[in-house]
């Protein structure tokens, strides 16, 4: 199967790309997995995004674009590919159809993780994280540490990330809403998108989106 996963951020796309691509034993692709590793290999696609980002830039479409195509020309991507992080506008999605047709391919499904706004912000602006291990990461309200700013692991100060705060979270839902949402209005167009909620467990949400895939792939 080929799939495009979308939703706002806090949605859990990360955390269901993986599973869903486990399930499906197809790769999952995400974009800032492609940017780590053009950039760490210095290929000329991530040295132009390294220059763009270095320079607090944004990177350009066709950059991102032409990463997308170099991975989804992998082995591996050969009899499908989950897509997480791309395509993010509607430009890059008119990209990836025509890159699709031109090898004949179509997508399968845009699996669209849906969550109250509300709930995103209750998500992403209640995370704390270890100062000392980055990887040690807590929920004042789904997970709180035993003692309140402090570790359970290592016993390190818990605190919110900039990026954390109610605020930005807030500003980041606003470019989701502008930039990535008119995608699937784009995709509805196709009949490809699949809406599912991703409130309740990991596992129950996965549950919910493999039915609906399936479901999808006979209609």
């Amino acid at each position: 199967m080929r799939i495009v996963l979308v939703g706002p951020p806090g949605a859990g796309k990360g955390t269901q790309a993986a599973y869903l691509a486990g399930n499906l034993s197809i790769p999952h692709i995400s974009t800032g997995d492609l940017f780590r590793a053009n950039i760490s290999q210095g290929t000329e696609l991530g040295l132009k995004a390294k220059a763009y980002m270095d320079a607090g830039d944004l990177v350009p479409d066709e950059v991102t674009i032409g990463m997308a195509r170099d991975r989804m020309e992998q082995p591996d991507a050969e009899n499908g590919f989950l897509l997480d992080g791309f395509p993010r506008n509607v430009s890059q999605a008119e990209a990836l159809d025509a890159m699709l047709k031109a090898e004949d391919m179509t997508l399968d499904a845009v699996l669209d993780l849906e969550v109250p706004e509300d709930e995103v912000v209750k998500r992403i602006a209640g995370r704390r994280i270890c100062r000392n291990d980055s990887s040690h990461v807590f929920h004042v309200t789904y997970s709180p540490a035993k003692s309140e700013g402090v570790c359970d692991v290592c016993g390190g100060e818990l605190y919110q990330r900039d990026d954390d705060s109610e605020e930005t979270v807030r500003k980041r839902l606003e470019v989701y809403h502008t930039q990535t949402e008119p995608i699937i209005d784009y995709y509805k167009a196709q009949g490809l998108v699949v809406t599912i909620s991703a409130l309740g467990k990991v596992t129950e949400v996965t549950q919910r989106a493999m039915e609906a895939l399936k479901k999808s792939d006979r209609d």
